[in-house]
């Protein structure tokens, strides 16, 4: 079983890639996700974000409001800080949780993919195999996604030592059948059939 990590800024384009590998085959989840579920379900980290922030970024329903919540660690380094201390090994305990249910599986998958936008932020590229690194250019990336300039690309490692930290790498400024190509490429490289 082979684990690659797909990274990248935001507006990059790693959900696009990541839905080009299970397309073609793989078994695959985002970290993302991850964290929205533990937001929704994880009792712990409800309780923590209670104690921490109040009831205000809950809504009346008792979902956690994501943009309020965002607002605030964005604008303070230790809120965010803890945010991350908070969330990250959680996501990590999950991720490593569903690779072992995929091991007892009756025919186990041969490519695991998962989408990780803190990777090499959170040094998170040693439980992985291989990595895909996602960029594009600013304009583009502005135009791909509705997220306000918040600060939060400049906490992010830049592009270029993604870039040069992957063992692949593809510039997104062009059309999904690209990807999808850089996608099979990626593919038959590390072994993999994506024909079946």
């Amino acid at each position: 079983m082979t684990t690659v990590a797909i990274t990248g800024g935001i507006g990059a384009g790693k959900s696009e890639a990541l839905k080009a590998f299970e397309r073609h085959g793989a078994a695959v989840s985002s970290s993302d996700q991850t964290v929205h579920r533990l937001f929704g379900e994880d009792a712990e980290v409800r309780a923590a974000l209670r104690d921490r922030f109040g009831e205000e970024i809950f809504d009346a329903d008792g979902e956690l409001d994501r943009p309020r919540l965002g607002r605030i660690v964005f604008a303070d380094r230790d809120q965010l800080t803890w945010l991350e201390e908070l969330l990250h090994p959680r996501v990590v305990r999950e991720d490593l949780a569903w690779r072992e249910r995929l091991l007892l599986e009756p025919r186990p998958p041969t490519l695991i993919v998962t989408e990780v936008p803190l990777l090499y932020e959170t040094g998170g590229e040693r439980r992985f195999d291989k990595v895909v690194a996602v960029t594009a250019p600013e304009m583009v990336r502005a135009a791909r996604t509705k997220v306000r300039a918040d600060g939060r690309s400049a906490r992010l490692l830049p592009d270029a030592e993604k870039i040069r930290r992957a063992d692949f790498a593809f510039v997104n400024d062009g059309s999904l059948e690209a990807l999808d190509q850089f996608v099979i490429g990626v593919i038959r490289t590390i072994g993999q059939d994506p024909s079946g």
